[in-house]
């Protein structure tokens, strides 16, 4: 009864296998790759990083609560150091040696009392009988391209691609170029060519949306916009996020066009807000140019409302995902009423019809995973493992209808939010449990996993010293 199945060996499998093995299990993890690191492995066929991509956050909030990177790793790491801190962490807890490579889950389904997995090995198939598994495949890899009229017709000899498949920008040098989307990755991937030689660079979105820099007067942005008490305005007080979401980003990035991007919407929730550090100066530069949505394209040309035209060599589309769970099997599909966008679970891990069957890391997210990661591997762990009740089967019943009623799959999340979600369910919150001065720290703190190793299990001896240490490293003088 102790032995699990964890399907991926990224940072969400990682996550599980350590925790589950802390409560006493005997995990399994089936990786399909080579090496550990999911998306963090540019090597990975199921990975949509590029070579010379960086964070987006800063690494306090991109690593686990009992490993830091080591010593010199720049503030932004870039990916080759996320997917070694990957390694190391699955070295230093033994998982490793619990992973299979280059074997991958091509069925599940309920047979007999168990869960049935049909595997393939180097072209062989075989079977395992789990009583439990954990699906940890991760959010970002399966790309959606939308389909414009003439998309089909396009002649330009770079293609159009997905931001997912955007390997080589040095390909785009000296030609001209048109990415789609108005996300984190459309921004850094037209910035990217802009700087590294491309003739062009134009910007197409469907709206405008604030544009948060990664830094702000020394501050990571984490500081200021994902920050624990943010997190909990996000639990209890949406309303309240919103306003001090306005607030914040007009006083912190202020309006996009000043910069010489269209206007945002005038109403703050339909505009939205994304990142990028050199995006709004490069448009300011001249060196990338917003464009609107094409409405058709014909052999090189893009055609825009209005009658504008533009001839290119190559589009990039950066504008999402769908979600990839193409092993599961129809029983379970339905009973979980999937789609491209959603999937309904509890607290966006289990399903009371679906016992012994856990899901990591499906939501789509703003900001770093390995903190909210982190912390619902531990609840998984200590729900299955008897450290903290588990939720009765009426609690996970009324769980389904929030997940349907809030959408839980179809939007964006914040890591404050996902994470002190979890930490709330495993007893790690450390809200009103320290003293007033640390209470202080705490609510200005960035999300990190020192923030939820204070109080409730597997607490840090230290872990007050900790994160004080960490606030005063980043935040001098608050």
């Amino acid at each position: 009864m102790t032995d699990i199945a964890i399907i991926g060996a990224g940072p969400g499998g990682i996550a599980a296998a350590r925790w589950l093995k802390e409560q006493g299990f005997s995990p399994t993890v089936f990786e399909a790759h080579t090496e550990v690191g999911g998306q963090w492995s540019v090597s990975n066929p199921m990975s949509g990083v590029w070579p010379q991509m960086v964070t987006n956050t800063f690494l306090e909030a991109t690593r686990f609560s009992d490993l830091p990177y080591p010593k010199g790793t720049p503030l932004f790491p870039h990916n080759g150091a996320v997917r070694s801190y990957f390694e190391n962490y699955a070295h230093e807890y033994g998982i490793l040696d619990l992973v299979q490579f280059r074997t991958r889950l091509t069925k599940l389904a309920r047979k007999d009392g168990t869960w049935s997995l049909l595997l393939e090995r180097d072209g062989e198939q075989f079977e395992r009988r789990f009583d439990r598994v954990v699906i940890a495949t991760g959010r970002f890899n399966k790309p959606v391209i939308p389909e414009i009229p003439g998309h089909e017709t396009f002649s330009g000899d770079l293609g159009i691609i997905h931001s997912f498949n955007y390997k080589d920008p040095f390909a785009y040098q000296n030609r001209n170029v048109v990415v789609l989307g108005g996300a984190i990755s459309s921004l850094e991937i037209a910035s990217d060519l802009s700087m590294l030689g491309a003739a062009s660079v134009h910007l197409a979105q469907r709206r405008q949306r604030y544009v948060n820099p990664k830094m702000v007067r020394g501050l990571p942005i984490e500081y200021l916009l994902f920050t624990y008490e943010r997190g909990a305005l996000a639990l209890d007080d949406p309303e309240a996020l919103m306003r001090d979401s306005e607030e914040k980003i007009l006083r912190y990035s202020g309006d996009p066009s000043r910069y010489g991007t269209p206007k945002p919407h005038p109403e703050f929730t339909k505009a939205g807000a994304t990142g990028s550090q050199h995006y709004l100066n490069l448009v300011a530069e001249g060196r990338v140019t917003p464009v609107e949505w094409p409405e058709l394209i014909s052999g090189r040309t893009l055609r825009f409302p209005g009658g504008s035209h533009l001839e290119v060599d190559g589009i990039i589309s950066g504008t999402g995902f769908a979600l990839n769970l193409p092993f599961l099997d129809e029983a379970t599909r339905d009973t979980l009423r999937l789609t491209d966008t959603y999937i309904e679970l509890d607290e966006f891990t289990l399903h009371p019809d679906l016992a012994g069957l856990a899901f990591l890391g499906l939501w789509s997210q703003a900001g770093s995973y390995p903190t909210p990661l982190e912390q619902q591997a531990r609840y998984l762990a200590y729900s299955w493992g008897g450290a903290i009740k588990a939720r009765s089967e009426e609690t996970m019943r009324n769980g389904l209808r929030e997940c349907a009623q809030n959408g839980h799959h179809t939007g964006y999340r914040t890591q404050s939010e996902m994470a002190l979600r979890f930490a709330r369910l495993c007893g790690t919150d450390p809200k009103d449990r320290l003293s007033e001065d640390l209470a202080e720290t705490i609510r200005k703190s960035a999300t990190s996993g020192l923030l939820y190793r204070l109080v409730g299990p597997d607490a840090f001896d230290d872990g007050p010293q900790q994160l004080t240490a960490q606030f005063a490293a980043f935040c001098p003088g608050e």
